[in-house]
């Protein structure tokens, strides 16, 4: 069993037993009550496995209809766990009060049934505007100024998606309004900064014949994010080519001689897939040869910049951390990635644009943040 298997099911399982231990104790269920509760939760524990496995094994409609169940309850039990352990601390908080001389908090203490219910009611509330967030996909507009673009040439528009995340329960539907999103911006160039695919690559084929019909004056980049290598990144590649994108995996490219592109692979190929990931050059190597009087837009999945790379690049576009998907996790990810979303203007002229992801995983659910196609206005200013 792999380390992130074993922590993955000790944590989930951790939060399982908190909302086992909350409604026998709300309810006072008798054994055969908690006995089914126990059963259900334990499956729920194991489901999002369970999704994997069908899914790799070509039970795709049975795969689809439990991720929409696992994965709906995980973000749902999320959702109970913070509100739950709010409501554990403002208990906490009224119990040490009553401590003091003077102070009867008795009263205000909240537990029981009634306290469960609530909570409940919240998560129901909060589950329901978190999946109707999701699909509510906005179009975010970033101006840039820069002098490197050409004489003939007034402004480039790139349109950047990120973390789309095709698969079991992000399909034709969320595509659509995607592409939809992307035909009405009218961008000059598409580029796709990781995690466009997260499922079987064989049942993908209608997919990428819909991004096959977007059609930029410039053409479409796209580059690996880490769910490209565990869906298989010869695959992925197919994928993504035969969707119409340039797929660049650490090289660069000459885009018509107007700008450079430069693409590298997620660090998860290397580390895990050494034997299909050790492509191209590295990503300073790719910057140094870039040329230095021409606009250098960097697609990187992770919103990472190595130091010695500022400068080098004027843009680096990034995805990877779903500005935290369902708050309050942007606050666990930012302890990773302190760029975790929006615009980041760093030293010697380089700006970072990390985004929020354009569809979800795990959960089909966003609270607080909501997804995002960016669409990118470089201006030429100066001669």
């Amino acid at each position: 069993m792999s380390l992130f298997l074993l922590t993955f099911l000790s944590v989930y399982g951790a939060l399982h037993l908190y909302l086992f231990v909350k409604a026998r104790s709300a309810f006072a269920a008798g054994v055969g009550t908690s006995v089914a509760i126990a059963l259900f939760l334990t499956a729920m524990v194991v489901g999002p496995i369970a999704v994997r496995l069908l899914d790799r094994h070509g039970m795709h409609l049975a795969g689809r209809y439990l991720a929409y169940l696992t994965y709906t309850w995980m973000g749902l039990l999320f959702f109970f766990f913070w509100l739950s352990l709010c409501l554990d601390v403002y208990n906490l908080s009224m119990k040490v009060l009553a401590l003091l001389p003077g102070f009867s908090t008795d009263s205000l203490v909240w537990k029981g049934r009634d306290s469960f219910t609530f909570i409940i009611l919240g998560v129901v509330f909060l589950g329901g505007f978190s999946g109707y967030s999701a699909w509510q996909i906005r179009l975010e507009r970033v101006v840039l100024q820069t002098m490197k673009l050409p004489a003939q040439m007034e402004k480039l528009t790139i349109a950047q998606i990120s973390d789309v995340h095709l698969g079991p329960m992000v399909g034709e539907r969320r595509l659509a309004r995607i592409i939809r999103l992307l035909e009405r911006a009218k961008p000059d160039l598409v580029v796709a900064t990781g995690d466009l695919v997260d499922a079987q690559m064989d049942r993908l084929n209608n997919l990428a014949a819909m991004l096959a019909t977007l059609d930029p004056p410039l053409g479409k980049f796209a580059v690996a994010g880490n769910h490209e290598f565990y869906a298989g990144i010869r695959q992925s590649g197919r994928f993504l080519r035969t969707a119409g994108f340039n797929f660049l995996r650490n090289e660069g490219f000459s885009l018509n001689g107007l700008i450079s592109i430069v693409g590298v692979d997620d660090p998860a190929g290397k580390r895990r897939y050494p034997e299909n990931s050790v492509v191209g050059k590295e990503e300073k190597i790719l910057l140094a040869d870039s040329d230095p009087e021409k606009f250098t837009l960097l697609l990187k999945h992770r919103p990472r910049v190595e130091e010695e790379s500022i400068g080098r690049f004027d843009l680096q576009l990034s995805g990877h951390t779903h500005g935290g998907q369902v708050f309050p996790f942007n606050l666990i990810t930012r302890l990773f990635y302190s760029r975790q979303r929006g615009l980041h203007r760093l030293d010697r002229g380089s700006v970072l644009y990390a985004s929020r992801g354009t569809g979800t995983w795990g959960p089909p659910m966003r609270f607080l943040s909501p997804p995002e196609v960016t669409l990118i206005e470089l201006k030429r200013v100066g001669n």
